[in-house]
């Protein structure tokens, strides 16, 4: 078992676990999306591997702020295999970015779950965070 970084040809495990977040139709470009996160230094795209498996996958963004101290990291994406929860893998992999987020000088990490994704939210819950009940976004295209 172990959690490392991410490689291009990761790309149809990580788009199978995609499509259990409910985001299919990843494939025509998902490998080049991987290629190009492992080469941006801010930001870490890890998988939990068991036994040449991948089991799980997490998105961690590294964030600079202009009027706080410390930075932000952001879990933008974040899944673990259905018949694989659990067993630890999540909480293994989410206190994993809570370490690379303390490296790196981080005072806060955040996460957007959709309220559909109550689950989700008690494992979030369980793992220390607490809620922050505003969130706005832009649509661009």
């Amino acid at each position: 078992m172990s959690i490392r970084q991410a490689r291009p040809d990761d790309w149809k495990s990580i788009g199978a676990l995609l499509d259990q977040l409910e985001y299919p139709g990843s494939e025509r470009f998902l490998e080049s999306k991987i290629s190009q996160m492992i080469e941006d230094p801010g930001e870490r795209l890890l998988v939990f591997e068991e036994k040449g498996e991948i089991l799980g996958f997490i998105s961690l963004h590294f964030i600079p702020q202009i009027a706080l101290e410390g930075d932000f990291a952001r879990i933008s994406y974040f899944a673990v295999e259905r018949r694989a929860r659990g067993g630890g893998i999540g909480r293994r992999m989410e206190e994993h970015c809570t370490r690379l987020a303390m490296e790196k000088g981080c005072q806060l990490i955040e996460v957007h779950c959709h309220t559909r994704r109550s689950q989700a939210h008690s494992f979030y819950f369980r793992q220390g965070y607490e809620e922050s009940p505003k969130y706005l976004i832009k649509r661009l295209r």
